[in-house]
């Protein structure tokens, strides 16, 4: 198998490299959703039952109904590797249950990126894939990974730290619409969640969403309800349950948020420094609408290009080129 690349199915070389993502929340949704689109095959791993409160735009609730949509971009979970291959030799997103990410070792994926986003390192190690990429604080750019993308909101978010530290969680959230902790929806004990309103209603302060037990779960100000954990959920004291964007924008509920778009920039930026820079192919109209024919694209050698994806709705786009690892030529 060629390193770095997805194994196929018929024992031919597949031209998408392949990024392996630890967490399918919403940040690591957001970069899942912007190196599918930049023409990487993308498998996440999760834990049994994620928690995420944007579960419009997170690739993890795939875990509970099969199959999900971000975007535009299907995502639908799989048993094991193979599975895996198969979903993204179609054009999906792979998720796959495997908290400690152990399919590692039967992917080799070129790309690595912890976004559990634990505040600490969960078992990711430099040695794990060529380019080895973590978000936010609990990671030393240098010695546990190759490269940390800064999370917190400010005038460094999406940066790429390429020795020591993010900044440290400072355990309060960032402002949205000027409101940062009262944006919040926590449980006021701990219990199982039910719900009584849905992602994208417009509340009230006060209004009830849901309970935890017999506690009732009260929005703090007026907005929009972007994000809500899927009830049924066993929860403790303080756990968070959801996100009223004072902005007030349903739309807003189906879309990547800002912050995980700058930090899956972060990530697009360091994986393609990485993997040896990039180079953009000059793609003709034949290119483009071909089918399973040869990309003739300026500036890339014959012998380094690689038939395009089979989806050809999807442009080709951006070629990285890695001293030895991956290249890849296919749509986006």
């Amino acid at each position: 198998m060629t390193e770095g690349r997805v194994r196929p199915t018929n024992g031919e070389a597949s031209p998408a490299p392949l990024a392996l993502i630890r967490g399918a929340g919403d940040l690591a949704s957001g970069v899942a959703v912007r190196l599918w689109r930049a023409g990487f095959a993308v498998v996440m791993t999760e834990i049994a039952e994620p928690t995420p409160v944007r579960r419009t735009v997170a690739f993890a609730e795939a875990v509970y109904a099969g199959r999900t949509d971000v975007e535009g971009i299907e995502g639908v979970k799989t048993a094991d590797a193979a599975d895996a291959v198969r979903a993204t030799r179609r054009g999906a997103v792979a998720v796959v249950v495997d908290p400690d990410a152990t399919l590692k070792h039967d992917l080799e994926p070129c790309l690595l990126v912890d976004a559990i986003m634990a505040k600490r390192n969960l078992g990711t190690r430099i040695g794990d894939a060529p380019a080895v990429i973590a978000l936010g604080p609990g990671f030393v750019a240098g010695r546990d990974v190759h490269a940390v993308i800064e999370t917190r909101r400010g005038h460094t978010l999406g940066r790429v730290i390429r020795e020591g530290e993010a900044l440290p969680n400072t355990g309060v959230p960032g402002e949205v619409g000027g409101r940062a902790e009262e944006r919040l929806l926590r449980a006021p004990c701990a219990g199982v969640f039910a719900a009584t309103a849905r992602i994208g209603d417009i509340l009230a302060p006060d209004q009830a969403v849901g309970r935890v037990g017999d506690a009732p779960v009260r929005a703090r100000i007026p907005g929009v309800l972007r994000g809500l954990l899927r009830p049924g959920l066993d929860v403790r004291e303080g756990t968070k349950l959801g996100d009223v964007d004072p902005r007030g924008r349903p739309e807003h509920c189906s879309l990547v948020s800002d912050k995980a778009l700058a930090v899956a920039g972060g990530v697009l930026e360091a994986a393609c420094e990485l993997l040896g820079g990039v180079r953009f192919a000059a793609v003709g109209a034949d290119v483009a609408c071909a089918r399973g024919r040869r990309a003739d694209a300026a500036g890339i050698d014959a012998a380094r290009a690689y038939a395009l994806h089979e989806d050809a709705s999807r442009p080709a786009a951006l070629v990285c080129d890695g001293h030895g690892g991956p290249s890849a030529e296919r749509s986006t």
